[in-house]
């Protein structure tokens, strides 16, 4: 008998802050359906001056750690592209923070937003090694672009932590999969800028060849025909890219696919913004918290990274799922959060790039239990 791997617990958390979408297009002077509509996004999170990836993270695995406790987690992976340093791992902090044993590995993946899948990967593939062991897997991120900038409103953050296991309780992911890697500048962020830079035609354009390329790919390597996927799940740099991405799929294999097919993982991203390497997860957390009982169903799952990889692999959702899912908690987090008035994002966004060459106080202002609390000696601290 095959060794069952996947998903075993997934748990989402975003930021103490909100910004209304609405307000921001009263303030722009533009028709809010721009954003309703065209993007596809209602809200965004925004992290307070104590906030960061680090404490996203911790917040995301907490519940994870309560319900199941630290044994065999031998490995914590974080995927973000929003590093607070340029050599520590920020795993090496959110393991500080969990209180994960010594004996457990920390690191840190960079792709844009596609290193979260590269870590469930990876964590599949010490797990088939080491059956018994588990693998702690946090995607991270604050998109963050600048004030005033057709970019802006695609901002957000938040962070979703995957508990990999064997025989898991969630999705049992199979093997087959596709990938895409192609030199684009569509998007980046230099070491000495704090905001991202984005070529938005280009963008898109790449991650739908992208794409394209991994789901052919998928089906060269084993992949099931588009008939047996029975839902979609896109990384959504604005959940509009989902139906865009299904557009282009469908007449590429020459197929009807349905748009109720993606439209369940979209509902968590709405309220979120962007979120880079959590976006695909935050997706997939909608659509197991969703009305629809998916027992069985096979979800496609499209990872996309600007510069560019793209990968597609697939799931089948196990029965007796919606026992362990989180939905109550996630909503409660997105319903409590404070909305922010448009000057007060302004100020607190003008003020988020905190440097390393002065020593700097952090006061607690968001609601969860970790808070970054300033740097000192060039070196930045955390508490719980």
């Amino acid at each position: 008998m095959s060794l069952r791997l996947g998903i075993h617990d997934l748990s989402l958390a975003t930021t103490s802050f909100v910004v209304q979408l609405d307000d921001l297009a009263a303030y722009a002077g533009v028709d809010p359906d721009k954003y309703r509509l065209g993007l596809g996004q209602e809200q965004m999170s925004v992290p307070g001056a104590d906030e960061d990836i680090v404490t996203m993270a911790a917040r995301a695995a907490a519940p994870i750690l309560e319900r199941h406790g630290v044994d065999g987690i031998r490995t914590l992976y974080v995927a973000t592209e929003s590093g607070v340093d340029q050599s520590k791992s920020a795993a090496v902090f959110v393991h500080s923070l969990l209180g994960l044993p010594s004996s457990c590995r920390a690191v840190e993946l960079k792709q844009a937003c596609y290193s979260g899948t590269a870590a469930l990967q990876a964590a599949l593939g010490q797990i088939a090694r080491s059956p018994e062991d588990r693998v702690l897997v946090i995607s991270a991120d604050i998109a963050r672009y600048a004030l005033d900038s057709a970019a802006e409103v695609t901002q957000g953050a938040a962070a979703v932590a995957m508990l990999v296991s064997a025989d898991p309780a969630l999705v049992e992911l199979e093997s087959a999969t596709g990938i895409y890697t192609a030199e684009v500048d569509d998007f980046w962020r230099p070491n000495d800028s704090s905001t991202a830079l984005v070529d938005g035609k280009l963008s898109v354009d790449a991650y739908i060849d992208a794409y394209l390329g991994a789901w052919d790919d998928y089906r060269a390597h084993g992949g099931v025909p588009i008939e047996q996927i029975d839902r979609f799940c896109h990384h959504q740099p604005f959940t509009r890219m989902a139906a865009k991405a299904q557009r282009a799929l469908a007449e590429h294999v020459g197929a009807e696919i349905d748009e109720a097919r993606h439209l369940g993982s979209t509902r968590y991203n709405r309220r979120i913004g962007n979120s880079y390497t959590a976006s695909l997860y935050a997706g997939l957390a909608s659509l197991l918290d969703g009305d629809d009982d998916l027992t069985g169903a096979r979800i496609g799952l499209y990872s996309y990274g600007s510069g560019s990889i793209g990968e597609f692999l697939a799931g089948r959702v196990v029965p007796g799922y919606r026992d362990h899912g989180r939905a109550a908690a996630t909503l409660a987090a997105l319903d409590t959060r404070t909305t922010l008035s448009i000057e007060q994002y302004r100020a607190l966004h003008a003020g988020a790039a905190i440097g390393s060459v002065q020593d700097v106080t952090i006061a607690p202002v968001s609601s969860g239990p970790f808070h970054f609390t300033g740097v000192t000696g060039r070196a930045r601290h955390y508490r719980r």
